[in-house]
């Protein structure tokens, strides 16, 4: 009854980073619920074979890891053997099952699957989910019918004609929960103001490094707090040290796989400005401090924190960069969270604000176009439409 969609399949491109993969892994499942074949794409870093796993469980998903290198400065020849092998490969997957659409999440894994794409006569889709759109997706654009946008200013910094903003797509989980809820099921303390401390899929030492000089200097102020503090692999160690050292409450990680519990958890979040992590806190409407990565290409993390500062949705502070800067700093935050923490105006103000920037139906807006794009009018008539209650709340906006 089926068979016809069944034989179509969409390849998403979306490893490296957690900000490419859980987006992508949030398309993946509204493709695969329109009977859409997926294949996946992703690197050989381990967030992405962790995070993969749950995608395997999926009726109709394949994953393959492309032999990919980032691309960064000293390291140019590492990329272009790792986007020829991966150009290589894609073919090689294509060939034995054709996508009738190829969907770019941005990335040093997105070139070649594009290219192979191309070459295999599919649909080419990106989604650009900073307001600075990376070097990977400014090349792509160029090749892609469609640019699925997480801001609107990213619109002219692309190339391709078509462009719509849909928001950045999270995972289904990633939805408000009931804190006390999260917090017994963490172990923590079910009435205890929660703070949760993420650098990103990797981590950053930069306020691991803040946040635990925080802990010490400011433990008598912060006697009533619990931390969930996602270290990332290199500093585990040495952060779940301090705070036993500091006699506070804790649940110290190197990476997360209970991401929506951590998030309902929390009464606030120190956070770099990623746009999936953005789009998660306003998913959950976490208020936040945003710490931007200084080093992002383009800066597009600051540019992505400020439009949350002036959606009045967080509290941006740039990165120190000399100890009495480090000194103010720490100061800055301890206010901030306090803040937070006991003014719930204040809170409830950031929560409207963050609620206005989610986009709920952002992962099932992006796998409707791509289906109306490859699928006959009479399948999506059929039963390979999705009937979408939801349709009326949609706020779907194309760029010119």
């Amino acid at each position: 009854m089926l068979g016809a969609c069944t034989q179509k399949r969409v390849a998403i491109a979306c490893g490296g980073t957690g900000g490419h993969l859980f987006p992508g892994l949030a398309v993946a499942c509204e493709c695969a619920r329109r009977n859409l074949g997926v294949t996946l794409l992703v690197s050989p870093k381990d967030v992405d074979q962790r995070a993969v796993r749950a995608a395997l469980g999926l009726s109709g998903v394949s994953v393959v890891t492309l032999p990919a290198a980032a691309f960064q400065s000293g390291s140019r020849l590492a990329f272009i053997r790792g986007l020829a092998r991966s150009y290589r490969v894609a073919l090689t997957v294509f060939r034995d099952a054709p996508p009738a659409a190829v969907l770019a999440m941005g990335g040093f894994t997105s070139v070649a699957p594009v290219l192979a794409g191309r070459r295999a006569c599919a649909r080419v889709f990106l989604h650009e989910s900073n307001v600075v759109p990376g070097r990977a997706n400014r090349l792509i654009a160029w090749f892609a019918d469609e640019a699925f946008l997480g801001f609107a200013e990213a619109a002219v910094q692309l190339g391709c004609r078509k462009k719509t903003v849909t928001g950045t797509p999270v995972r289904p989980e990633i939805v408000r929960r009931d804190p006390r809820e999260c917090r017994i099921a963490l172990g923590l303390d079910p009435e205890k103001p929660t703070v949760l401390v993420m650098g990103g899929s990797q981590g950053a030492s930069a306020i691991n490094d803040l946040v635990i000089a925080l802990v010490q200097r400011f433990r008598s102020g912060f006697s009533g707090v619990q931390w969930i503090h996602l270290t990332g692999p290199s500093d585990i160690e040495k952060v779940q040290a301090i705070y036993a050292q500091a006699g506070v409450q804790f649940m110290a990680t190197a990476f997360c796989d209970k991401m929506h519990l951590a998030l309902g958890a929390a009464t606030v979040a120190i956070s770099r400005a990623g746009a999936s992590a953005l789009a998660e806190l306003a998913a959950v409407q976490l208020p936040a401090i945003l710490i931007p990565y200084p080093r992002a290409a383009g800066n597009h993390q600051l540019h992505n924190a400020r439009a949350f500062e002036r959606a009045g949705a967080a509290i941006v502070l740039e990165q120190y960069r000399t100890e009495p800067e480090f000194a103010a700093q720490l100061a800055e935050i301890a206010r901030n969270i306090k803040v937070i923490i006991e003014d719930a105006g204040l809170r409830q103000k950031m929560q409207v604000a963050l609620a206005g920037l989610h986009r709920p139906n952002a992962a099932r807006d992006i796998a409707d176009a791509i289906t109306a794009a490859v699928l006959p009018n009479e399948q999506l008539r059929g039963e390979c439409a999705v009937a979408t209650s939801a349709a009326q709340s949609r706020h779907l906006s194309v760029v010119p």
